[in-house]
């Protein structure tokens, strides 16, 4: 099992941005690959981004493919999430989340964060 917490939500501007951290402890921590979820008041839980366990292949979703950029830091047990060009429709809880694959389906990742509010003003 991953433990996960993420940091770095906030209030911004549209145009602006937000760099979001998740920290990992758990000895398999590096085994994993990392996903990055968010979910609108309403809507349901939505691919972001993931990136594999060496850090060497990311994935993205449309909508934020060019704005958004994932990366990790194994030696610090940390992903990142680097969000620029935000725009209000990108407005959600943020979550972290570990799997044995890559997956565009939450039910596919085992372990979550508790999240991190993203509210982007226009």
């Amino acid at each position: 099992q991953v433990q996960l917490v993420e940091s770095g939500g906030g209030l911004v501007q549209a145009g602006g941005s937000l760099r979001l951290s998740c920290a990992a402890s758990g000895r398999t921590y590096t085994s994993y690959v990392m996903g990055w979820f968010r979910q609108a008041p309403g809507k349901e839980r939505e691919f972001v981004g993931a990136v594999s366990w060496s850090g060497g292949n990311t994935y993205y979703a449309d909508s934020v493919k060019g704005r958004f950029t994932i990366s990790r830091d194994n030696a610090k047990n940390t992903v990142y999430l680097q969000m620029n060009s935000l725009k209000p429709e990108d407005t959600a809880v943020y979550y972290c989340a570990a799997g044995y694959s890559v997956s565009y389906y939450s039910s596919e990742y085992d372990d979550w964060g508790q999240g991190t509010q993203v509210t982007v003003s226009s």
